[in-house]
């Protein structure tokens, strides 16, 4: 059974790397492999089962740690499957949910141009000011939005100034390491640390604590030594940009970002789970975009004469299903390792073997071939350590920067390579060695501050 389990997931996840030679989006295997693993389990029926209830058996007269044995009738160890099974559904949907509603909101901020006020904080004419001023807006950003969506943003403002295309594809890659700095050190800026924190891993005030510095070395560093590349030497080319504010846009903006960063402080004053925070933040959010649209306030009227017109409906139509879907899959396929007891037994040896610190520093690197979510989802299944260990922490920085090494090692990277067209080689030849000195600074600042 376990080399079964193991199969499904090599062969899904080689499928997933490959979608686009494939053609075959990267959701279908996710979910497909996902379903496979648990029918494995529903009709193999393990002897051992890490069932959520009970955890793990510590033997009190050695200390051994072992798993639980799954005990009682077919249809009763059926149940303990079906409550396991769901246990692990719900930690996932309350990910998929909060990732909803941060994804919602953001849509109606653009459904109002509110990114679009970013635009007026940009009127440098020199090549290296705008490089550090789109590198650090998209550092911030990120941080408070996600790393995704802070890099579709600024590379569509960055299409307003810049008008070679070259020149774009360098600020682009910029964009893409300071965009994954950004969501490395906030609990909101990227789906890893989202999961973290969700799962109780981390506490969001001491992952800004901890991984702030580090994350923004690892910005600083590759950011001054372009500073002294001939490419952002000299000025713009002139453009004529012809911008006309839509009116409330900047108090969309505001309000928005004000409601997403509200959400870590309902947390830690409500104690309510970070999900019911951000459908919180979505329902202030709704009522004010449908006031400012000056519409009678419905969320369920969606009928076809009254839907074009709320953008709350309109931007609950525009957030990325399939990426959703995605992390249900890999969520869920990685559930069943770890409830095997696969993903624990893998780390123990890991830990007998070889240096933690060493160990996360390189999946940190592996993550630039391997999507960050999987890695830190097996990671969170690997590792028993307390809250705000330094693990986690370390866990958070190398998954969400180590990324930034190959132009495929992120969703931002992903998505900048088909909105500038940036080949996969381009991004190796100038800007990879480039985010791997600053993932390595960034290690270091976070070992010795």
């Amino acid at each position: 059974m376990y080399a079964t389990l193991l199969l499904i997931f090599i062969l899904g996840y080689v499928s997933i790397t490959l979608e686009h030679k494939l053609k075959i989006d990267k959701l279908v295997p996710a979910l497909l492999m996902m379903v496979l693993s648990w029918a494995v389990i529903f009709i193999g029926i393990p002897i051992f089962w890490l069932d959520p209830s009970i955890g793990l058996h510590i033997d009190p007269k050695c200390g051994q740690v072992t798993l639980p044995e799954l005990i009682g009738s077919i249809s009763e160890k059926r149940e303990q499957l079906d409550a396991t099974l769901l246990h692990h559904f719900g930690k996932t949907s309350e990910i998929l949910i909060f990732l909803m509603g941060a994804m919602t909101i953001v849509e109606i901020i653009d459904h109002f141009d509110g990114f679009n006020s970013f635009k007026t904080l940009i009127k440098t004419k020199q090549k290296i000011s705008l490089l550090w001023v789109i590198s650090l807006l998209a550092f911030f950003l990120s941080a408070l939005i996600d790393n995704l969506t802070a890099t579709i943003v600024l590379i569509s403002i960055l299409r307003k100034i810049v008008a070679e295309a070259e020149l774009r594809r360098w600020y682009t890659g910029f964009i893409i390491i300071a965009a994954n700095s950004g969501g490395a050190w906030s609990p909101i800026g990227d789906v890893t640390t989202t999961m973290l924190w969700m799962n109780h891993k981390v506490n969001a005030g001491s992952l800004i604590q901890h991984l702030f510095l580090p994350s923004l070395i690892s910005v600083l560093v590759p950011v001054t030594i372009a500073s002294y590349m001939k490419v952002f030497k000299g000025d713009l080319p002139s453009t004529e940009i012809i911008h006309q504010p839509r009116k409330n846009s900047s108090f969309v903006l505001i309000s928005g970002l004000f409601l997403i960063v509200l959400v870590p402080i309902l947390k830690m004053t409500t104690h309510l789970p970070p999900y019911m925070g951000m459908m919180f933040a979505l329902g202030l959010m709704a009522i004010l975009a449908e006031i400012i649209s000056k519409r009678h306030f419905s969320l369920t009227d969606v009928s076809a004469e009254n839907s074009h017109s709320s953008p709350t409906f309109k931007a609950l139509t525009k957030i990325e299903l399939p990426s959703i879907l995605f992390f249900l899959g890999i969520l869920m396929t990685i559930a069943a390792m770890e409830s095997m007891g696969m993903i624990y037994g893998f780390g123990i040896q890991i830990q007998e073997t070889m240096d933690v610190n060493l160990f996360v520093t390189l999946l940190g690197m592996s993550s630039a071939i391997i999507d960050n979510v999987p890695i830190v989802a097996a990671s969170m299944g690997m590792f028993r350590f307390g809250v705000d260990h330094e693990i986690w922490h370390l866990i958070a920085f190398a998954a969400g920067t180590g990324g930034s090494m190959l132009i495929i090692g992120s969703a931002a990277g992903v998505v900048a390579m088909g909105m500038e067209k940036i080949s996969f080689f381009w991004y190796l030849k100038r800007i990879s060695l480039l985010a791997a000195i600053g993932y390595f600074a960034g290690i270091c600042v976070f070992f010795f501050s």
